[in-house]
């Protein structure tokens, strides 16, 4: 088990998506069979159920589909971030992700904002896109 709640537990399996987090790339999982990608990494698709699934890199853009802003937070090291924007994020792949938004304050924050990828400690983050481009 990880000592940090913020930091994952890393398996076999995972091995890949958090090496490529921590030289800051983020990849999915796409199906061979039906095509779909997929978010959290399973050595299955969860949509055809074929285990012809393979890494891709992700382009790193998303949007904003909800948040919470959180405020008290007793698992460290999260009290000392608080508030903290925890959010859930349309990968532009198609998957959802739960993530959190860094570097935003609340009048950034909107359904269908455009995001962008960052990484926290080896851990995909997003942060509000200003370029548009």
């Amino acid at each position: 088990m990880s000592a940090r709640h913020d930091l994952p537990d890393v398996d076999a399996f995972t091995r890949t998506y958090w090496d490529a987090a921590a030289g800051g790339r983020l990849l999915v999982r796409r199906c061979r069979a039906c095509g779909r990608a997929h978010h959290y990494p399973r050595e299955f698709c969860p949509y055809c159920w074929s285990e012809d699934v393979g890494w891709e890199e992700a382009s790193g853009r998303a949007t904003l589909y909800t948040w919470s802003v959180v405020h008290r937070n007793d698992l460290p090291p999260f009290g000392e971030r608080t508030p903290y924007v925890a959010a859930v994020v349309d990968l532009a792949e198609g998957p959802r992700m739960m993530t959190e938004v860094v570097e935003c304050g609340p009048d950034d924050l909107r359904a269908g904002a455009e995001l962008a990828v960052a990484f926290r400690e080896g851990v995909p983050v997003f942060r509000v896109r200003r370029d548009r481009g």
